[in-house]
């Protein structure tokens, strides 16, 4: 207890001095973090053994990739297939067919240089997606590019397992080394083979069991998260829905390492499924410190882990094959980049962010050493590569810095602004929509609070006097900051459409009593609006077109009146009609396809054709009379 007490001090006091010091000094949070480790590891020698601390610092990476499923939509996934096969596939065999070259040039055979381009083709999945968070770049163009080549690597993982045993080349261990191996490790082999839900199955049988746990998980996403929370939410504890999270993700990460499957994948799997329950912001409040956490925790014992001496010996080659690692992936990005149409900033973003060799090297490295692919000492020197590329990366990462300020004037402005003022409504969304609504309400003496996340919108308004704060309103914190606990009144005018019937699901799971007044694209936005909870929805095209339809009833015989009568009249069936149909309507089914729907829409046509009879008859009545 007092070694464990001891380590634990040690690696918490690291953080706390080195990780604000290297923030202060803009060299980032993950840079911090390698630093401390070297510190306190080959530095001051307080922490020898890291590999077991190691093995709960990925969970840091495991909890990761589960928010970032949450907030993907399995709609927005079959969206990125493009850049998923296109993009990330063509990184990894590309990268992967450049390495193996040089490597087979340097002397190795062609198994063990095909293993070693394999590693070194996938990246840091936990430095990079970290420092975009921290950058605010996620949602830029080379963000979402670097995040979808990420993912695909995350995936490739997987049959990257299957394939190295396959690889083995059994002259690196002698029978005697091999006796020896074994004797020494058949208790863990046997532990190992107790907990495993696939071993000894034939090929078949293991993938049945395999594709079995990803279907319960899918399905125990689907049908059992809701009542789960909903019975949580009943005991009223909010500790519940902590423990409830980290079994979420400890409980899926144990059955994907069951079936010999990556922890990280099989959690984002279900945070993919977990995206459109009420309960995905939950979700993600109570993951996220221990997620920042354990993330801290594994770039500290990647820093404490790095082999100074075998450095020292041999500086120049190491560093050397890092740099050729760093090099040979920069121009395949780059080259890639520009083939799918990056350019400048999002360039350079998706070239430097994505050069280095990543976590699951480390992974790969150990698992092919003890399959016989890597020699003890050339695996010694990977995995050393692996940790100085990791080392370099935020460095990187300042280079962007250093280029981007040459391709935008504005770059130092997009930061989020802090908000300092509230008022009874909120307008999230200030193009041409939200500027009627707000100078209206303006106008009318009432304040408002402006947000946007479009730098050039805010700053075009400030120049004519309107004051607006820069960041994405989807966000709880910057929602939170603007006043959603005291604000009457919330009007939804982001321009995308998801993002809109996010925000009002949100808003009106926080605040059952806020009034929500939502901007709709079309009227199947209109029933998504409806079932998150907005009070009016007001489709951008509808009140224009129906002015336009007036115009044209004027000019084909009606009078102004008897056009206005028809307006009035089509105005409110449209909105019975919404009403009615909005009951029956299913996301998940086309409304072509919908039966229910289709004869209802059908119905309600002939009775607006009825009502615009009467209406029409009995003003000529009146006329006549």
């Amino acid at each position: 207890m007092d070694s464990f007490l001891f380590q634990a001090s040690v690696f918490l006091l690291a953080a706390v001095i080195a990780v604000p010091l290297a923030a202060r000094l803009g060299l980032g949070s993950v840079l911090g973090y390698l630093l401390a480790g070297l510190a306190i590891g080959p530095g001051l020698g307080l922490v020898v053994d890291t590999a077991d601390i190691q093995h709960y610092a990925e969970f840091g990476v495991v909890m990761m990739l589960f928010l970032i499923g949450l907030e993907l939509e399995p709609r927005a996934l079959w969206d990125m297939r493009h850049r998923l096969i296109g993009l990330g596939g063509l990184q990894i065999l590309l990268t992967t067919t450049a390495i193996l070259a040089g490597a087979m040039a340097l002397g190795l055979n062609w198994q063990t240089a095909l293993a070693v381009g394999l590693a070194l083709a996938l990246s840091s999945t936990a430095i990079v997606l970290q420092t975009l968070n921290e950058k605010k770049l996620t949602q830029t163009n080379g963000g979402r590019s670097a995040f979808s080549v990420l993912l695909t690597q995350d995936i490739a993982v997987i049959p990257m397992l299957v394939i190295f045993p396959l690889l083995s080349v059994a002259v690196f261990v002698s029978p005697a080394q091999f006796l020896n191996k074994v004797d020494g490790h058949a208790a863990d082999e046997a532990h190992h083979a107790s907990l495993s839900l696939v071993e000894g199955l034939p090929g078949w049988g293991a993938a049945l069991v395999t594709l079995g746990v990803i279907a319960a998980i899918i399905l125990a996403g689907i049908y059992g998260a809701r009542p789960l929370f909903r019975y949580i939410h009943a005991a009223r504890l909010p500790e519940m829905f902590t423990a409830v999270a980290l079994l979420i993700v400890i409980g899926i990460a144990f059955l994907m390492m069951l079936v010999g499957l990556s922890p990280a994948l099989g959690t984002f799997l279900a945070g993919v499924v977990l995206a459109n329950s009420e309960f995905r912001h939950e979700l993600e409040s109570d993951v996220e410190p221990f997620k920042g956490l354990l993330l801290g925790l594994f770039f500290i014992t990647v820093g404490a882990g790095i082999d100074v001496g075998a450095l020292f010996a041999e500086p120049l080659t190491i560093l050397g094959l890092a740099l050729a690692v760093i090099l040979i992936k920069g121009a395949v990005l780059y080259g890639l980049g520009r083939g799918f149409g990056l350019r400048k900033r999002g360039l350079w973003l998706f070239t430097l962010g994505l050069a280095q060799a990543g976590e699951f090297g480390f992974v790969l490295i150990s698992f092919g050493r003890q399959q016989n692919v890597f020699p003890d000492v050339l695996g010694d020197r990977l995995l050393l590569v692996i940790a100085m590329t990791m080392l370099i990366t935020p460095l990187m990462f300042l280079l962007f810095d250093y280029l981007n300020k040459g391709f935008s004037k504005v770059v130092d402005d997009t930061t989020e602004d802090t908000i300092d003022e509230e008022g009874p409504v909120i307008i999230a969304g200030i193009g041409r929509f939200g500027q009627i609504v707000n100078r209206l309400v303006r106008s009318a003496g009432h304040r408002t609070v402006v947000l946007d996340h479009d730098i050039k919108t805010i700053q075009l308004m400030r120049r004519f006097g309107v004051k607006g704060f820069f960041g994405d309103p989807t966000r709880p914190e910057l929602l939170h900051a603007a006043g959603i606990e005291s604000a009457r009144v919330l009007v939804a005018a982001l321009d995308d459409p998801k993002a809109t019937t996010k925000l009002v699901a949100y808003a009106r799971r926080i605040r059952p009593d806020l009034h929500i007044v939502a901007r709709a694209r079309d009227r199947t936005h209109v029933y998504a609006l409806y079932q998150a909870g907005a009070n009016d929805i007001v489709r951008e095209m509808f009140d224009s077109s129906l002015r336009a339809g007036r115009y044209v009833l004027e000019n084909v015989g009606m009078t102004e009146f008897e056009a206005a009568i028809a307006e009035e009249t089509f105005y409110h069936h449209d909105r019975k009609t919404i009403q009615e149909l909005a009951e029956l309507w299913d996301p998940s089914v086309p409304q072509a396809e919908n039966a229910a729907y289709v004869a209802r829409s059908k119905e309600l046509e002939r009775e607006l054709e009825t009502e615009l009879y009467t209406a029409l008859t009995a003003r000529g009545k009146q006329d006549a009379a």
